[in-house]
């Protein structure tokens, strides 16, 4: 494991992996993480399923996360990953094959 800035330093007895950039809010440096910039991504993989049916899917998905995070729905991304049946297996088969 690589030590941090020092062994014996604040910065190191705090875990910060770039000191600096947190206290001096230098160029390049991430802003803090707080509940307002958080955005939640959703992936879902699936089959193919009907246009209607991923719209319902993907308006239930955001309610739930408005409803259980307390956020905004244009906080919450959903992504669906939809896999043909002939390149998705279960129990050693293409679904395909089924």
């Amino acid at each position: 494991m690589r030590e941090r800035f020092g062994s014996g330093s604040a910065a190191a007895s705090r875990g910060e992996l770039f000191p600096a950039a947190k206290r001096t809010g230098t160029a390049g440096a991430a802003p803090p993480r707080t509940e307002e910039h958080t955005m939640p991504i959703v992936t879902i993989q699936q089959g193919p399923r009907d246009i209607e049916l991923k719209r319902e899917l993907v308006a239930r998905v955001t309610d739930a996360f408005v409803d259980s995070l307390k956020i905004p729905a244009e906080a919450v991304q959903v992504w669906i990953h939809e896999v043909p049946a002939d390149s998705w297996g279960v129990a050693g088969k293409l679904t395909a094959d089924k």
